[in-house]
């Protein structure tokens, strides 16, 4: 689960490219007032996505320390002081659970994802995968619409979409990243239905098929974007334009996949300083 979130700190351009994937920018168009809790939710989920992904612990070892994390999360939310091992974590997001009252049982739902990350590097159809979107994209959407006090359901729907198809386009993005790491995303059903076996995909074999199996995964995240994409006329003041630009930095990125005769088996695409002109011209229409 990585993907670049320097930008929470002010200084990034979209969501969903580099280190923790699924959150958005945090730059001059996030209100004053948000940015110390977005800047807590983010390096709580950075952290434990560190946790669960970085170094070379053991399998093991990692969910132990993921269910320690998730005991200070539940000491920190109830009141009770956590142990003192993530205390720059908890010491910020503290003040936030209480201050926004915020849902817990999404920050849990993250912790969720990453316990999964661990043990599961294989899905057998894409109702797993949509499974793990739910819990390791979606709550990110839904905490910070809560940030914003949108929480209507519709709003939320078109959030678990946007957030959704934000993570599967850094999957297929990410393929040539992921493959040789012994994490596969693409669902084992659409490998069958395609054509395709395990041995191509580890060999990062492009062909038809396996050019065909990307193509129909990176039109249903456009789809699923599209979806969604109504939200930006829900939020108010400047969250709509973060909105609008983390939007159409997922199509953008979708364009470039497409632009490769999706072959990110063997290619990632990169945004460059022309893309920025062209998200913030399609914010604009938006």
């Amino acid at each position: 689960m990585k993907q670049d979130l320097q930008q929470l700190a002010g200084q990034g351009t979209i969501q969903g490219i580099n280190h923790y994937e699924n959150f958005p920018v945090a730059s001059v168009l996030c209100p004053p007032h948000l940015r110390p809790a977005i800047v807590a939710i983010y390096w709580f989920a950075r952290t434990a996505d560190d946790i669960a992904d970085e170094g070379d612990a053991a399998p093991q070892a990692r969910l132990d320390d993921l269910a320690a994390y998730r005991a200070d999360l539940m000491a920190t939310a109830t009141g009770l002081t956590p142990s003192p091992r993530w205390a720059a974590v908890f010491e910020r997001l503290g003040p936030v659970i209480t201050q926004f009252a915020l849902p817990v049982h999404l920050l849990a739902d993250l912790l969720s994802a990453f316990e999964q990350d661990v043990v599961k590097q294989r899905y057998a159809s894409e109702v797993e995968l949509l499974d793990y979107c739910k819990r390791s994209a979606n709550p990110v959407g839904r905490l910070l619409l809560h940030l914003y006090g949108v929480h209507d359901e519709s709003s939320l729907r078109m959030s678990d979409c946007i957030c959704s198809a934000l993570q599967l386009i850094n999957f297929w993005q990410d393929l040539s990243v992921d493959i040789p790491r012994g994490r596969i995303y693409l669902p084992a059903d659409a490998w069958k239905a395609h054509g395709v076996d395990e041995a191509q995909l580890l060999g990062l074999e492009s062909n038809p098929n396996t050019i065909n199996l990307i193509a129909s995964h990176a039109r249903y995240a456009r789809a699923s974007m599209l979806k969604g994409s109504k939200l930006v006329k829900k939020v108010p003041g400047r969250g709509s334009w973060e909105l609008r630009l983390v939007v159409q930095g997922g199509l953008r990125i979708l364009d470039k996949i497409e632009a490769l005769n999706f072959n990110t088996l063997q290619q990632r695409p990169k945004l460059g300083p022309w893309d920025g002109v062209v998200m913030g011209w399609r914010a604009l229409l938006m």
